[in-house]
């Protein structure tokens, strides 16, 4: 049962592991690196369903039938991997593995949004649903002037460099579209930083130089947002500055890989 912050029921959440083998007893003494095959056979992979269900009812089956023919079903779906992505998150915080890590729903396998009764619906039974295609719930990606595929030959090949600010960047916009608006405000003073820093080697490009002295020009307002965060939480102003900000912070990075500058 997931509730709200004031005790209210919101969902239950039903997490079941199908096609994994069971579990043997461990045995006394742990077995030593066996000789693999030459040609092993394929293992079985687990596969997670995660039932996310309302705890208020929709009503009798006409008022969901209509609800399922007139919903916003890619919404319904974001909404529910966002409620997921809480959990996975709190997972991740209270086994202190950073290896935990929350999902996007175009990684699902099938995603299905309908109605039934209680008990059926928590065992993947439902009366009437629709079936989603996951790239039908996939977010518009950010464009690249220069290609995924071309960066990740250069990067494999030594022809470019992954900056520290790249990987910190994207820290804080998982963070700001999670909704965790303090993590993302600490986590985008960092990546400012070190941004300003790393960017400095492609400051004779013209544009480059731009973007960095408009990027410099923010540190105030990114400071007081982190300061704020440091506090509690932030207001809508300092919010909007920070998605503001990242978003410039984003277009820098970009800007020099899409301009393959040297």
């Amino acid at each position: 049962m997931l509730r709200g912050h004031a005790g209210e029921p919101e969902h239950v959440l039903v997490l079941e592991t199908v096609g994994a083998e069971p579990r043997r007893r461990r045995l006394r003494r742990r077995a030593g690196a066996r000789r693999a095959a030459p040609e092993p056979a394929l293992a079985t992979v687990p596969v997670t369903v995660a039932t996310l269900i309302a705890a208020s009812p929709i009503g009798d089956e006409v008022t969901a039938d209509a609800w399922l023919a007139s919903a916003e079903l890619a919404d319904e779906v974001h909404a529910a991997v966002a409620v997921l992505n809480t959990v996975l998150h709190a997972e991740r915080l209270v086994r202190a593995d950073p290896f935990v890590r929350e999902i996007a729903a175009e990684q699902a396998l099938a995603i299905r949004v309908g109605f039934g009764g209680g008990e059926a619906v928590a065992h993947g039974h439902w009366t009437d649903a629709r079936t989603l295609p996951p790239a039908a719930t996939a977010p518009k990606k950010r464009a690249h002037a220069l290609r995924p595929q071309e960066r990740f030959a250069a990067l494999l090949a030594g022809r470019d460099v992954a900056l520290a600010s790249e990987e910190l960047t994207l820290r804080a916009r998982l963070d700001l579209d999670r909704g965790r608006t303090r993590e993302a405000a600490l986590q985008l003073r960092v990546a400012l930083e070190a941004a300003l820093a790393e960017l400095q080697a492609w400051s004779h490009h013209e544009e480059m130089a731009r973007r960095i002295d408009e990027l410099r020009a923010e540190r105030g307002a990114v400071g007081a947002a982190a300061n704020r965060a440091l506090e509690g939480g932030l207001d809508a102003a300092q919010i909007e500055d920070v998605a503001r900000i990242l978003g410039r912070l984003e277009a820098a990075l970009t800007a020099r890989v899409a301009g393959g500058l040297e």
